[in-house]
C-alpha cells in the first residue's frame, strides 16, 4: 500500500485546454470520423457556450445536465460548464423519461444540453422539472463531407428542425467564437464541485456523487502517468464519455496532456480498426468483448495496427486473460501491451489501482495508484484484515468525493474519516496487488452499466398490474449479470412476463430491463417491510 499524496495542487483541467490553445492553436485536439477540431476551436467554442450559459444566469456551483452520447459537442459542453465554475451533471442517454425526471428533479437543474434525438424525452419531463433552458446538439453536424472511417447509420439521418423552445448549441459555439465571446472571470477553487455523477453508493436510488476540480486533476494525472500518454500520443475514445471511466480517458486525459483524441460515437469493430490504422492510434481503453469483436471481424488481419502501444482492458462479460492478451498482441502485430485496466468507482473518480507494466499479475486489478491507500476491512467491525484475507475494500486518496448531493445520511455511510467504504469485497496480496472478488452491496452490473435495484423496482410498480416488485442479479455469460424481476400482481390483474418485459423496454434504459420475470404470491420482508433479497435468491 502506498501513502496518500497531498491534496492535488494546480489548476482546473479547462486551464490546460486554454494552455494548449495558446501553445498549439492549429494542432488537432479531436478527430471525429475524419473531421479535425483544433485546440483553438475547442477552446473558443467552449468559451462561447460558457458565455451563453452565464447569459442564462448559470452561476458558480449550479448543476447543468448533459444528455447525449459521444460527440465533440459533449467535450465542448463539459468544459463550457466548468469554465464558469458550474457543475457538470451527466445523464445516461439510454435513460427513459422516469429516469431522467428523477435525476433532473434531484438536481433541480434549470439547464440541459441534450442530443436532438433525445428531445422528446426532455419534453416529456420538462413541465415536471425545474428546466427553463434546453440546448440541443446534432451528432451529424460536425461530420466531414467524406468520412475517413465508417460512420454509424444513426448519425447519417437528415437533421430535423429544432423546436422553437430549443437553442442550437453548436450555432452558439461557432457564432460566439467568431465574435470573440468569452465568459466573465469566475473564481474557482480546486475544492469546488466540478462534476456530479450518479451512482448507487451502497444502497438506495442513484445519488449524485460530488467530485471536485481537484479530484479530477489528481486522478487524471495519475491515470496519464500510469498509461504513459503524452502530448505526442493519439488516444482512441470509444467508452461512453458520460461514464466515469470514459470521461477520465476521453474528456480529461487528452486535455491534460495535450494528446490528440480520435472520438467514436459508439463501438463498431470496423470503425475501431480503421481509426487505429488511419490515425496511428497509440493508446486505447477498451472492454474485453470489444477486443474479441475486432479480432473476429472478417478481414481484420489486413489492418495495420502496429502503432498501438498500450491497451488497458476492463473485463465485462468476458474475462481478459493472459492468453487473450497474447492473442491480441499477435493480432496487432506490434508492441501493444494490454492488461486488466483497474479497479475504481465513481465516488473516487475511478482508477484507484493500475497494473504495473513490467509486472503484470493476471487475475488481479493491479496495485494502488500513486497517492491512493487501500485497506481491506471486516465489513461488520471495520477492523483491518490481514494480507490475503477477503474483506471490504476501503480507499483513501485526494480523488475521494465530497459526498452525495443532498444525501447526508448516505454520505455518512460511505465516507468515513476521509475513507470511501466501497461495499465491494476484495483482498490484497503480499506484493500489494488488489483482487476484486465481488460486490457486497446490491448493485447489479450489466455489461459495465450500474443497475440499482430500487430504481428498477420503482419503475416496475408503475405498471397498472404490478403490486410489488423486487429485482436481483442473474449471471449471464455475455453481459456478466442481467436483471431478474420478482413480481406480485394486483388482485385479479392479468399480466404475462413478455408483456411486462416489453413495457419495461418503453419505460427504462435497455440495460435495466429485466431479462427474466417470475411471478410470486408475496415478497419476503422484514417486520419493517424491507425486502429480504437473500430469501428471494432461494426462490430464484
Amino acid at each position: 500500500m502506498s501513502a496518500p499524496a497531498p491534496a492535488a495542487a494546480g489548476q482546473p483541467l479547462h486551464e490546460y485546454l486554454r494552455q494548449h490553445a495558446r501553445e498549439k492553436p492549429q494542432a488537432t485536439a479531436v478527430v471525429w470520423y475524419g473531421a479535425a477540431i483544433s485546440w483553438r476551436e475547442l477552446d473558443d467554442w467552449s468559451d462561447a457556450v460558457a458565455a451563453h450559459l452565464q447569459s442564462l444566469g448559470v452561476a458558480r456551483g449550479e448543476p447543468v445536465a448533459l444528455f447525449m452520447n459521444n460527440c465533440p459537442q459533449y467535450i465542448v459542453a463539459h468544459y463550457a460548464i466548468q469554465k464558469i465554475g458550474a457543475t457538470v451533471c451527466p445523464c445516461g442517454p439510454l435513460n427513459k423519461a422516469h429516469e431522467l425526471q428523477y435525476q433532473l428533479a434531484d438536481l433541480q437543474a434549470r439547464v440541459i444540453v441534450a442530443a436532438d434525438n433525445l428531445l422528446p424525452i426532455v419534453e416529456q419531463v420538462r413541465a415536471d422539472t425545474a428546466l427553463q433552458h434546453v440546448l440541443a446538439v446534432r451528432y451529424g453536424d460536425l461530420l466531414p463531407a467524406e468520412p475517413a472511417i465508417a460512420v454509424p447509420p444513426e448519425l447519417q439521418a437528415a437533421p430535423a428542425p429544432l423546436p422553437a423552445s430549443v437553442t442550437d448549441m453548436l450555432q452558439i459555439a461557432k457564432h460566439g467564437a467568431k465574435a470573440g465571446s468569452r465568459p466573465a472571470p469566475v473564481s474557482i477553487g480546486m475544492d469546488d464541485v466540478a462534476l456530479m455523477t450518479y451512482t448507487s453508493g451502497t444502497t438506495g436510488l442513484p445519488k449524485g456523487a460530488m467530485l471536485s476540480f481537484g479530484n479530477a486533476l489528481f486522478k487524471t494525472r495519475a491515470t496519464a502517468k500510469a498509461a504513459g500518454v503524452g502530448p505526442e500520443g493519439v488516444s482512441l475514445s470509444v467508452a461512453p464519455l458520460y461514464h466515469i471511466a470514459g470521461m477520465l480517458m476521453g474528456v480529461n486525459m487528452p486535455i491534460l496532456v495535450g494528446a490528440t483524441q480520435v472520438l467514436l460515437f459508439r463501438f463498431d469493430p470496423l470503425a475501431v480498426l480503421q481509426a487505429i490504422q488511419t490515425y496511428r492510434v497509440t493508446h486505447w481503453y477498451s472492454i474485453a468483448p470489444m477486443n474479441v469483436a475486432c479480432m473476429q471481424l472478417p478481414g481484420a488481419g489486413e489492418f495495420d495496427l502496429g502503432s498501438l502501444q498500450r491497451n488497458p482492458v476492463t473485463s465485462f462479460g468476458i474475462t481478459f486473460t493472459e492468453p487473450l492478451a497474447r492473442q491480441w498482441q499477435a493480432f496487432t502485430k506490434g508492441p501493444c501491451l494490454s492488461y486488466e485496466a483497474a479497479y475504481g468507482l465513481s465516488e473516487t473518480h475511478t482508477m484507484d489501482t493500475g497494473m504495473p507494466h513490467d509486472a503484470v499479475r493476471w487475475g488481479t486489478h493491479g496495485k494502488p495508484m500513486e497517492g491512493v491507500t487501500i485497506r481491506i476491512r471486516d465489513p461488520e467491525t471495520g477492523a483491518a484484515k490481514p494480507v490475503g484475507e477477503v474483506g471490504e475494500i476501503t480507499l483513501l486518496s485526494p480523488g475521494n468525493f465530497k459526498g452525495y448531493w443532498n444525501k447526508p445520511e448516505a454520505t455518512a455511510k460511505t465516507l468515513k474519516d476521509g475513507w470511501v467504504y466501497t461495499g465491494d469485497m476484495g483482498r490484497m496480496d503480499a506484493e500489494g496487488y488488489l483482487t476484486f472478488i465481488g460486490r457486497n452491496k446490491e448493485m447489479i452490473k450489466v455489461s459495465g452499466y450500474s443497475v440499482f435495484p430500487e430504481e428498477v423496482e420503482t419503475i416496475l410498480i408503475k405498471h397498472p398490474a404490478v403490486a410489488q416488485a423486487a429485482v436481483l442479479p442473474e449471471p449471464d455469460a455475455d453481459k456478466g449479470e442481467v436483471v431478474k424481476a420478482f413480481i406480485v400482481k394486483k388482485p385479479g390483474a392479468a399480466l404475462e412476463a413478455d408483456e411486462l418485459i416489453a413495457w419495461s423496454r418503453d419505460n427504462m434504459a435497455t440495460y435495466k430491463v429485466p431479462r427474466h420475470v417470475k411471478f410470486i404470491d408475496a415478497l419476503p420482508t422484514t417486520g419493517a417491510g424491507k425486502v429480504l433479497r437473500r430469501l428471494l435468491k432461494d426462490a430464484a
